[in-house]
């Protein structure tokens, strides 16, 4: 049985050959999750005005072995505590906020195995009391549409499940990692000191976290692949 690795969907304003808005998960992700020999299950995010219900949460979840947190929009700036919102901040939903803290908090604290990839690393920092940086400076300096090396932090988990002790990492983010939430520790680091990677310190399952999208390249490079083996492994218990 291949283990059931929840995947919440993103909201989708159309898509390819449907009629209304949709919700949906990048094929690529969902792909690298099926090569790792996991079985990806898109959840609908439930979060009326943007909170989800902690009990329904949890039975929800009772039933999967791992959860994948993808990319997709901003975080809303008052979900960490900022009275401004910055002018690029885009395609926030309430809704989806709400669900995806209530499932990154749910999951950490009940040991479930973790993958968080780009927004889904920011909104693990985020439930754990972190705070990001709502834009890193515009063209020049943000990450969006490129590749750059990244360092892992030798013995860290993401050396040790990527195998490998640097890595060019595909990157579409505006935002980064401000102040580090209570548990995580920060194991990569682009070359500007942007923090693209994450572990958990004192948490009780399988976490890894990085800014960039692993799902990118994983196809062709088996040191992204890996991440997802490594979710879908801990998931396999």
């Amino acid at each position: 049985m291949r283990p059931l690795i929840a995947v919440p969907a993103r909201f989708s304003a159309s898509a390819s050959a449907l009629r209304y808005a949709a919700e949906v998960g990048a094929r690529a992700l969902i792909e690298a999750v099926w090569r790792a020999g996991g079985e990806p299950v898109s959840l609908h995010p439930h979060a009326p005005g943007g909170r989800a219900d902690p009990g329904e949460v949890a039975e929800r979840m009772a039933r999967f072995d791992g959860l994948l947190l993808p990319g997709g929009g901003d975080v809303a700036p008052h979900r960490y505590g900022a009275a401004d919102r910055h002018e690029d901040v885009y395609d926030v939903d309430d809704e989806q906020d709400g669900f995806d803290l209530a499932l990154a908090r749910y999951a950490l604290t009940a040991g479930l195995p973790v993958l968080a990839v780009c927004r889904g690393m920011q909104v693990v920092n985020v439930a754990l009391g972190g705070t990001l940086h709502q834009d890193m400076g515009g063209p020049g300096l943000e990450h969006r549409h490129v590749v750059h090396p990244v360092a892992l932090r030798p013995g860290s988990l993401l050396e040790r499940v990527t195998g490998v002790p640097k890595l060019d990492a595909s990157c579409y983010h505006h935002q980064r990692v401000d102040r580090l939430g209570e548990g995580l520790t920060a194991t990569a680091h682009a070359a500007d000191g942007t923090v693209e990677g994450a572990e958990g310190t004192a948490l009780p399952g399988w976490f890894a976290a990085v800014q960039w999208h692993p799902e990118d390249t994983a196809a062709r490079d088996p040191a992204q692949q890996a991440l997802f083996d490594g979710l879908v492994r801990a998931a396999g218990g």
